[in-house]
C-alpha cells in the first residue's frame, strides 16, 4: 500500500470571498479570523499534520498579503524535516494571463508544480471549513478500494440537500451519479443512499483524493471545466472509480456572515460541537508569545477569551473576545465576536484600539483592530436586513465593524 509521503495536499485559498464581505475587505476568506486566535487556514493545514502528511501547498490569489504572512510566520518546518507547507500564488505565464477560473481551474494552472513533486495522489482542500479530519484513513480508504478518486461524504438531512452536492452511492462505495444543489423533491428522492429517514442523503465536503495521474489527465481533457464540484466530479463518475469516504463528525462551511457568527459563538457554550482543545489533535496557529488576560472585578458567562487581552469592570455574555482586547470598564458585551488586535498601542493619540467605557454592543462582529468610542450603542437588526454605511455593515441581521474601523464615542447602530 502507498504511504502518506506519496500524497500532496493541495489547499484552495479561495476566491472573492464576496459572502463573507466585509470580513473579506482586506483579506482572503482562509485568512479570516476564527476561535479569537486562530485563522480558518489553520485547520485544514492542522488536520494534514495530525493526519502526517507534510508536504502542502496553498493556493492564494485574492487580498493575500496578510494570508502569506500568517502562513509564513507559522508553518516554518525545521531543516532535520522533509515537508513544507508552500503558497502558490496566482500567476500569469505564457501560457494563461488569466486568474483562478474556478477550484479544477486554479489546481490546472498549477499542474507543473504537482508534477515536479513527484506525489503520486493529490489531496484537494477547501481553505474555509471548520472540522477534525484524520486524512489518513481517507487515504487508506481510497487505496484499498483502488479508486481513480475518492470524494468525502456526510449524511444530509432532507431540508438542507438543496445546499449541498448530492451523490448517489452503491452498496460497494462507489459513487455511481451526482447532482449539484438539487431544488425539486423528486429529483432528490433519486438520489437516497442511507436507510435513514432523518438523513437520508450524502453530501460532498468539497474534499477529494486523486490519483495524480487521472486528475492531470481530467484536468487536460476537459479545459473548460473549471470547477471540481460540479465539473470535474460528475464527468470522472462516467469513465473512472470514484468512491465515497464516510465522514459523520462535526463540519461546518463558513461561507456566510451568518455561518461565520454562528459558529464562532457555537464554540463559547460548554455543549461546543467542536473542540479546540484536543490534546491529540491539536489545532496549530502563529506563536505569539502574549501575556495572560486580565479580568478585572467582571461578569463573564458563556466567554471564550484569547491571550493578551486586558477587560475592566464590564459584562460579557455569550461572545468571543480575541487576542489583544481591550475593553474598558462599563461596558455590556452581549451575543458578540471582537476580533482582537494585531498589535498593542504605545501612546498614540485619537480612539484607543478596543471598545471605549460605557458601550454596549450586542449582535455585532468587531473586525481587528477596531476602535470603538465611549458610550456607543450597537444592536443587532431583524434577521435578512442587509445595510451599507460609510463605517459599518449589517449583513443578515448581525452588525459588523470592519478592520481599523473608527466609531466615533456616543453612535449609535441600532433598528430604531
Amino acid at each position: 500500500m502507498p504511504s502518506l509521503n506519496d500524497v500532496l495536499a493541495v489547499i484552495l485559498g479561495g476566491g472573492r470571498g464576496a459572502r463573507l464581505y466585509p470580513l473579506t475587505q482586506m483579506r482572503s476568506k482562509p485568512a479570516v479570523p476564527i476561535a479569537g486566535k486562530y485563522r480558518l487556514i489553520d485547520i485544514p493545514i492542522s488536520n494534514c499534520i495530525n493526519s502526517g502528511i507534510f508536504r502542502i501547498a496553498v493556493l492564494t490569489q485574492f487580498n493575500s498579503v496578510s494570508l502569506h504572512r500568517h502562513i509564513t510566520n507559522t508553518y516554518d518546518f525545521d531543516a532535520f524535516h522533509t515537508g513544507w507547507v508552500q503558497i502558490w500564488a496566482a500567476e500569469q505565464t505564457i501560457e494563461s494571463a488569466d486568474w483562478y477560473q474556478g477550484t479544477a481551474d486554479a489546481v490546472r494552472k498549477q499542474t507543473l508544480e504537482i508534477q515536479s513533486s513527484g506525489a503520486k495522489n493529490v489531496l484537494i482542500l477547501a481553505g474555509d471549513h471548520l472540522y477534525r479530519m484524520d486524512y489518513k484513513a481517507m487515504a487508506e480508504y481510497h487505496w484499498t478500494n483502488k479508486a481513480d478518486i475518492t470524494v468525502a461524504v456526510q449524511p444530509v438531512p432532507r431540508e438542507e440537500a438543496s445546499r449541498f452536492g448530492i451523490l448517489k452511492r452503491e452498496t460497494d462505495g462507489k459513487i455511481s451519479s451526482f447532482v449539484e444543489k438539487p431544488k425539486d423533491v423528486a429529483t432528490q428522492d433519486k438520489f437516497i443512499s442511507r436507510d435513514d429517514k432523518v438523513r437520508p442523503f450524502l453530501g460532498s465536503m468539497g474534499i477529494y483524493m486523486f490519483k495524480t495521474k487521472v486528475l492531470m489527465e481530467l484536468l487536460a481533457n476537459f479545459p473548460n471545466h473549471h470547477d471540481f464540484g460540479s465539473d470535474i466530479i460528475p464527468e470522472a463518475i462516467k469513465s473512472h472509480k470514484v468512491y465515497g469516504f464516510d465522514f459523520d463528525g462535526y463540519w461546518q462551511d463558513i461561507g456566510t456572515i451568518r455561518s461565520f457568527y454562528e459558529t464562532n459563538l457555537a464554540l463559547t457554550t460548554p455543549e461546543t460541537p467542536f473542540n479546540f482543545y484536543d490534546p491529540k489533535l491539536p489545532m496549530y496557529t502563529d506563536r505569539r508569545f502574549l501575556p495572560g488576560s486580565i479580568i478585572e472585578d467582571s461578569k463573564l458567562r458563556d466567554v471564550l477569551i484569547a491571550e493578551g487581552s486586558r477587560i475592566l469592570k464590564s459584562d460579557i455574555t455569550h461572545s468571543i473576545i480575541g487576542i489583544r482586547s481591550q475593553i474598558s470598564s462599563g461596558c455590556i458585551v452581549k451575543d458578540s465576536i471582537m476580533m482582537g488586535s494585531d498589535y498593542y498601542e504605545r501612546g498614540e493619540e485619537g480612539l484607543p484600539i478596543g471598545i471605549g467605557a460605557n458601550s454596549h454592543v450586542e449582535g455585532a462582529i468587531l473586525d481587528k483592530n477596531v476602535r470603538i468610542g465611549e458610550n456607543v450603542v450597537i444592536r443587532p437588526f431583524p434577521r435578512n436586513t442587509d445595510i451599507d454605511n460609510e463605517k459599518w455593515y449589517v449583513r443578515d441581521g448581525i452588525v459588523v465593524i470592519p478592520k481599523d474601523m473608527e466609531i466615533p464615542a456616543g453612535t449609535k447602530i441600532t433598528p430604531d
